[in-house]
C-alpha cells in the first residue's frame, strides 16, 4: 500500500494546487459551494489579511500514489494567547478523500506543530479569528451551502471522532421563511419598543452614507458577543480592512442601522442575498463571465443571508428585534426574497438565538469543531 505523503505549501503553485483541491473533490456534490480563487490567495497574504501579522501559519497537502487526496492549514493565533490566555493551534481548510490513513496523516501534521511550539492543543476546524468560516458539518449534508459556511462530506466527522478528536464547540443554523408581511402583532410591538426607547431606523440614500457607520458596527459587535469565552476583540487593522473589502459593495438595502435619540448605533443586521449558485456557477473565478452571475444574485433571488447581527447589551431582550426586521422586511419585500438563513451561532449563545423565535425557525443546519489534548513534550 502506497504511504501518505504530507508536503508543506512553499510557493504560489502550491497554494493553487491548495485551494482546488477542495473543488475536485466536491466536483459532482450539488451543495459544495467553491470560494473565489483569489479571495483564497488573498487570504495568505500579509498584506490582505492583518491577521497573519499576529499569527504563524502553515498550509500542507496529503499525496498518495503522487495524486494530492488531503489538505489541511494550521495556525497559532498570537493575541487569541495574549488577550484570552487561550493556548491552542486552530487547524482548518481540511479536506480529504475517505481514507483514515489520509486524515491520520494530516491531523497528526497538526499535532506535530503544536509540539513543535510546546502546545498541548488542537482544535478545528477554523480559521484565524471569530470572522472566518469554522466548524464541521453535522447536519445539514442536504442543505445547499452558503457562502460564510463550511461545507463536507459526512464522513469527516467519523475520520476525526475515530482519530480520538471529541467535540468541542457546536453551532446551529436556522432557516426563517421570509413574510409577505410582518405580522400584525410584531408591526404594533415594533412601533411601541421605537417610542419607548426613542429609536430610529436609519435611511441610507447611497453606500457612502453607509461607511461612517462601519467602525461603530464592529464595535458593536464586540459588545454583543463578548461575554463568550471564545470571542477574540476585532482589531483596528481588522476593521480597516473588512471596511475597504466589502463594504463599498453591500448593497444598501441589505443593510440594517438603528440608533437611540443621540444618533449612537444601538444594533444593526447585514443580510445578503444568497450568492450560493452564483458561486458555483463561477467555478472559482470571477472573470471573464461569473460577475454576471454575481450582478444577478443581487437583483433577483428568493434567498437571504444573515451576515452579522450586533445588539448592544443593555438593548438585548427589549424587543429591538422587532424593529430589525420590520425594516429588513420594507427593504426586501420587493426583491423577491422568500427565505433567510442565519449564521452559524454559536449553541450556547441563547441571547442571539431568541432573535428567531417569533419568526418559525427551523434548525436545519449543525457544526461543530473538534479538539484533542495532546502531550506537548
Amino acid at each position: 500500500m502506497e504511504n501518505v505523503i504530507i508536503k508543506q505549501v512553499v510557493n504560489e503553485k502550491d497554494l493553487i494546487k491548495f485551494i482546488k483541491f477542495p473543488m475536485e473533490l466536491y466536483r459532482n456534490n450539488p451543495n459544495y459551494v467553491p470560494p473565489l480563487i483569489n479571495e483564497e490567495k488573498n487570504i495568505w497574504k500579509k498584506e490582505e489579511n492583518p491577521a497573519l501579522s499576529y499569527s504563524d501559519a502553515k498550509q500542507f497537502l496529503a499525496y498518495k500514489n503522487n495524486k494530492i487526496v488531503g489538505r489541511i492549514a494550521v495556525i497559532i493565533n498570537h493575541k487569541e494567547e495574549n488577550e484570552l490566555g487561550i493556548k491552542k493551534v486552530r487547524f482548518g481548510w481540511l479536506d480529504f478523500i475517505d481514507d483514515k490513513a489520509v486524515s491520520k496523516a494530516l491531523i497528526d501534521e497538526a499535532i506535530k506543530f503544536a509540539r513543535a511550539h510546546q502546545i498541548s492543543k488542537i482544535e478545528g476546524p477554523m480559521g484565524f479569528t471569530n470572522l472566518d468560516k469554522a466548524g464541521m458539518l453535522t447536519m445539514g449534508f442536504d442543505k445547499l451551502a452558503t457562502m460564510i459556511g463550511l461545507y463536507n462530506y459526512e464522513y469527516y466527522t467519523k475520520h476525526l471522532e475515530d482519530l480520538g478528536l471529541v467535540k468541542e464547540k457546536e453551532w446551529v443554523e436556522f432557516e426563517l421563511q421570509f413574510p409577505d408581511r410582518l405580522p400584525e402583532k410584531i408591526e404594533k410591538f415594533s412601533s411601541l419598543i421605537a417610542q419607548k426607547y426613542k429609536l430610529k431606523t436609519l435611511k441610507f440614500n447611497n453606500k457612502k452614507e453607509i461607511l461612517p457607520y462601519v467602525e461603530p458596527m464592529f464595535k458593536l459587535l464586540d459588545e454583543t458577543y463578548k461575554h463568550l469565552s471564545t470571542y477574540t476583540p476585532i482589531s483596528d487593522e481588522q476593521i480597516k480592512t473588512y471596511k475597504e473589502k466589502y463594504f463599498g459593495f453591500i448593497d444598501k438595502d441589505y443593510i440594517t442601522c438603528v440608533a437611540d435619540e443621540n444618533n449612537q448605533l444601538v444594533a444593526f443586521a447585514i443580510t445578503m442575498p444568497s450568492y450560493s449558485k452564483a458561486l458555483q456557477k463561477a467555478k472559482g473565478k470571477l472573470f471573464p463571465f461569473a460577475w454576471w452571475h454575481f450582478l444577478q444574485a443581487g437583483k433577483k433571488n428568493d434567498r437571504a443571508n444573515f451576515y452579522l447581527i450586533g445588539i448592544h447589551p443593555e438593548y438585548q431582550r427589549r424587543g429591538v428585534t422587532s424593529i430589525i426586521f420590520k425594516a429588513i422586511q420594507m427593504n426586501l419585500k420587493d426583491k423577491g426574497i422568500k427565505f433567510l438563513e442565519t449564521n452559524p451561532e454559536l449553541e450556547e449563545n441563547k441571547n442571539v438565538q431568541v432573535l428567531w423565535q417569533d419568526y418559525n425557525p427551523v434548525n436545519h443546519k449543525r457544526r461543530r469543531t473538534y479538539s484533542l489534548e495532546i502531550n506537548a513534550q
